[in-house]
């Protein structure tokens, strides 16, 4: 049996058969500073409650696979030294040798699917980075996209990718790519990538429905539903692209490879963009989390109709 174990929150909306929404923890071992990563962990948990659904924050802590995290556990991985940050190659590892990390979207992707929860709220997917026709860094995130049906809703993937080519191992892996309320896939900081979306739906319902239509069909993998960031809150497109050519110089002449590559950029975006980006960051996993939270409300719904 897999070690896992259930949060009293989690394990008190199994019982009443309540909407579950999974959220990863890398964003707070990796993704922010502390204490921001806490405090907005703890606001997204929330935006998930206040719309209808209940969080499950994954990660791994002494070998068990937590499915929900509490307060403490929070901030142990908030303030954490070297906390490893975990996918689909090393999850099993880490289980296996009672270790404690972070799952990222791959690996938040496979805990979700073995607890029984269908839909995953997440900031940006990873993907295709830059210069990959000669380093071939691609992320596990694609492939798991793939295979393992949960819907997972994001900003699209990071703009610090190579976004194109994202998208077209997406289409290649057959799946299916949504533009929320939009014709045109988000480019995570900004509203536009100038990427037309292969599909487009307006609703939650839509999205749910869709998710349903795959299980029956016997279709593998997942649905990604890419998310605009609020007007308000958006970094024009335009605006970012130097900041981020000069930070994937940086990366390069700093020989960051692997993992390490993305918390290294997210971080040189930071002091780039003078703390927008952060600020960008927050807002989107935020509406992220709104739309992920209905999303599991409707299908809910629909499997309590169709039982």
């Amino acid at each position: 049996m897999i070690p896992m174990s259930f949060s009293a929150e989690v394990a008190e909306a199994m019982k009443n058969d309540q909407p579950l929404v999974a959220l990863e923890s890398t964003i707070i071992s990796h993704g922010m500073p502390y204490p921001q990563n806490v405090e907005t962990a703890r606001l997204v948990e929330q935006k998930v409650r206040d719309n209808g659904a209940v969080p499950a924050t994954i990660a791994i802590i002494e070998g068990v696979l937590c499915i929900g995290l509490d307060d403490e556990q929070l901030e142990m991985f908030g303030q954490a030294k070297g906390v490893a940050k975990l996918s689909r190659a090393d999850i099993a590892a880490c289980l296996a040798s009672g270790g404690t990390g972070a799952t990222t979207v791959a690996a938040t992707m496979i805990g979700a699917h073995h607890a029984g929860i269908s839909v995953f709220a997440t900031g940006g997917i990873g993907g295709v980075h830059r210069g990959a026709d000669q380093t071939f860094d691609i992320s596990a995130d694609l492939p798991e996209l793939a295979q393992t049906p949960v819907t997972v809703v994001a900003a699209g993937a990071k703009a610090i990718l190579d976004l194109p080519k994202t998208f077209e191992v997406l289409e290649t892996y057959g799946v299916p790519v949504i533009a929320f309320g939009q014709d045109e896939v988000p480019a995570f900081w900004s509203r536009s990538s100038g990427i037309p979306a292969p599909l487009r739906m307006d609703t939650a319902d839509e999205i749910a429905k869709s998710h349903q239509m795959r299980g029956l069909l016997d279709l593998p993998g997942g649905q990604l539903v890419a998310n605009p960031i609020p007007v308000d809150a958006e970094i024009a497109a335009e605006e970012l692209a130097p900041v981020i050519e000069a930070a994937l110089a940086e990366a390069e002449a700093a020989k960051i490879a692997a993992k390490d590559v993305t918390p290294f950029l997210l971080n040189a975006m930071y002091e780039k963009t003078e703390g927008r980006s952060l600020t960008a960051n927050i807002v989107l996993v935020l509406n992220n989390a709104e739309l992920a939270a209905k999303i599991a409300a409707s299908l809910h719904k629909l499997t309590s109709k169709s039982d």
